[in-house]
């Protein structure tokens, strides 16, 4: 298992788009991902989940993959959330 706790940086936080692009980038990761955030744990290969846990800007949020690729999952999310999603 590995983990990295991060700061969401994009003004609107996990919305529709960031939701689909990071549940659809961990999609193709065997391993397990999910999304700590304020006190709750979510899957984070559901766009759904994802836009349920209302993650706004400046919230923060950590990244846990676990099992087969979990560095190479963790490594993507970072990426991702740290450039702001392109936004």
């Amino acid at each position: 298992m590995v983990s990295k706790k991060l700061t969401v940086t994009n003004s609107q936080g996990f919305h529709m788009r960031p939701a689909m692009t990071f549940a659809n980038a961990m999609g193709k990761y065997p391993c397990e991902i999910s999304i700590k955030f304020n006190g709750s744990e979510t899957n984070g290969k559901s766009i759904m989940n994802i836009i349920a846990a209302c993650i706004k800007c400046g919230a923060e949020i950590e990244i846990v993959c676990d099992g087969e690729k979990e560095q190479e999952a963790l490594n993507e999310a970072v990426k991702m959330i740290e450039s702001g999603f392109g936004e």
